[in-house]
C-alpha cells in the first residue's frame, strides 16, 4: 500500500497494536521458575518449610487458578487489526523475536530445573537437604507447563516458511518428545482438521480420556506415515538422516541424553513427568479447539472447505498474549502461514464461554464438559444432530435421546 492510500484511510495510520509490548507476557512460562526462587528462600529463611515448596508449583497455579481469573477480569480482546495494516504488521520482525526469545529461556528453565531436581543439598536456597518429593512434583510440572507452552510457540513458528523457523520449531518441541508434531499437525491435522479421520479434532461426547490416547498414539502414526510416502516420492528410504520425525526425535534423545550423563538417572522422573504433562496440554487443547464440530461431505466424496464454523475460539486477552493468538483459530485455520500478531477474531465462529486457560481444566471432568459444551455443540448446528461429528460410541443414546433434529437443555 501506498502512503497515498493511507492518507485517504486515516483508520490505517491511527491505528496501534495496543498489545505490542503486552506479547512479552508470552515469556512468563519460561521465566518464571527463576521468579518464585526469592519467594522460595524468603519462605525458607521464615521458617516456613512446607510453605516455601508452594512457588515451585507456579506452572499448575499459573495455569489453573491465575490466567482463568485474569481471563475472567480482563474479558475479551475486541481488537481486530484493519486490512491496511495487515501488510505491515505481518512484515514486522519484532513479534518473531517475541517468539524466538522463548527458546534459550525454555532451555535455561529445563537444565536449571534438572539442577534443583537432582541437587542433594540445596541449602542455600534454605532446604535442609534436597528438594521434598511435593517440591520435586511441582517443579517437574512447572516446567512442563512451560514445555506445553513451548508446544504452542512452535506451532507458530512450525508454520512459516523461513528454514530457521522451521527448525527452531523442532529444538523447541525436543523438550516434550512430540517432535513428530512438527509434521502431523502442518500436514495431517489441516488437512483432515472437524472430520472423523482426524485424530486430533475431538467428537461429540467423546471424554478427554478417552480422546488423549486416540489422539497421541494417532498422531505418531499419520506423521510416521506421512514423512513415509514423502521419502518414497524422493526416492529415499524411511529410515533416512533426513526423516523429519527421526531426525525431530534425536534432537530429545542427543538432549536428555545430555542431561542424564551430567545429572544422573534420578533425573529420569523429572524428565518423565514433565514431557508428558507438556504435551498432555497440547492435547487439551487440541480436544476443546474442534469438539464436536464437523466438516460437511460435498457430492464429489470430498469435505467442504474448512471455514470459522469449524473452529471452537477464544478472544479472551490475556490467554491470549500468553498462547500468541492460539485463540483465534479460525483465523489460523484459513490462514496458516499468517503471524500470530495479525490473526483476527472472525464472525460465524462459534466460541468458547471463557479463555483456553479456563477450559482446560473442564476437560478433565466429563459430566462437567458435556454440561457446559455439549448443548453450545448443538446449538451451533441448529438442533441438526446429522451435522455434528458424534463419537460412535455414543450415537445411538445421543440420537435417541434428542432426536435426529431434537434440542437439548441448557
Amino acid at each position: 500500500m501506498t502512503t497515498h492510500d493511507m492518507l485517504d484511510k486515516p483508520d490505517a495510520l491511527q491505528w496501534r497494536d495496543k498489545k505490542r509490548y503486552l506479547w512479552l507476557m508470552g515469556l512468563i512460562a519460561p521465566t518464571a521458575l527463576f521468579v518464585v526462587l526469592p519467594l522460595v528462600w524468603a519462605l525458607n529463611a521464615l521458617g516456613w518449610h512446607a510453605a516455601a515448596q508452594v512457588p515451585l508449583w507456579i506452572g499448575p497455579i499459573l495455569l489453573y487458578v491465575l490466567l482463568p481469573t485474569l481471563d475472567r477480569f480482563f474479558g475479551p480482546d475486541g481488537q481486530n487489526p484493519p486490512d491496511e495494516v495487515m501488510e505491515r504488521l505481518e512484515n514486522d520482525k519484532y513479534y518473531r523475536y517475541c517468539t524466538y526469545l522463548y527458546i534459550p529461556f525454555q532451555y535455561a528453565s529445563v537444565i536449571f530445573g534438572a539442577y534443583l531436581f537432582t541437587a542433594p543439598d540445596l541449602g542455600w536456597l534454605g532446604f535442609d537437604g534436597a528438594l521434598p518429593w511435593p517440591a520435586k512434583i511441582g517443579l517437574a510440572l512447572s516446567v512442563g507447563l512451560l514445555g506445553g507452552v513451548g508446544i504452542n510457540t512452535a506451532h507458530e513458528m512450525g508454520h512459516k516458511k523461513e528454514s530457521l523457523e522451521r527448525w527452531l520449531a523442532k529444538i523447541t518441541l525436543a523438550q516434550t518428545l512430540y517432535g513428530h508434531f512438527y509434521i502431523e499437525h502442518n500436514r495431517g491435522h489441516h488437512v483432515r482438521v472437524a472430520t472423523p479421520e482426524d485424530p486430533a479434532s475431538a467428537r461429540f461426547g467423546e471424554t478427554f480420556w478417552e480422546f488423549l490416547p486416540r489422539s497421541v498414539f494417532g498422531s505418531l502414526k499419520s506423521a510416521w506415515e506421512l514423512e513415509a510416502k514423502r521419502l518414497e516420492r524422493a526416492g529415499k528410504p524411511t529410515w533416512h538422516w533426513s526423516n523429519d520425525v527421526l531426525n525431530a526425535w534425536a534432537m530429545s534423545v542427543v538432549f536428555y541424553g545430555a542431561l542424564i550423563a551430567v545429572f544422573g538417572w534420578a533425573l529420569v522422573p523429572y524428565i518423565l513427568i514433565s514431557a508428558i504433562f507438556g504435551f498432555t496440554l497440547l492435547e487439551t487443547v487440541n480436544y476443546l479447539e474442534h469438539y464436536g464440530l464437523l466438516r460437511q461431505k460435498l457430492p464429489s466424496g470430498r469435505y467442504e472447505r474448512c471455514a470459522p464454523v469449524h473452529s471452537w475460539n477464544s478472544d479472551h486477552i490475556v490467554t491470549n498474549l500468553f498462547l500468541y493468538h492460539l485463540q483465534r483459530h479460525s483465523d489460523h485455520h484459513a490462514n496458516p502461514t499468517r503471524r500470530y500478531q495479525t490473526l483476527r477474531s472472525m464472525e460465524g465462529a462459534p466460541n468458547l464461554p471463557s479463555g483456553y486457560a479456563s477450559m482446560i481444566a473442564l476437560t478433565y471432568f466429563p459430566p462437567v464438559w458435556r454440561k457446559v459444551m455439549d448443548h453450545r455443540v448443538v446449538d451451533h448446528y441448529d438442533g441438526d444432530l446429522t451435522r455434528i461429528n458424534i463419537h460412535p460410541r455414543v450415537r445411538d443414546k445421543v440420537l435417541a435421546r434428542y432426536g435426529v433434529r431434537g434440542g437439548v437443555d441448557a
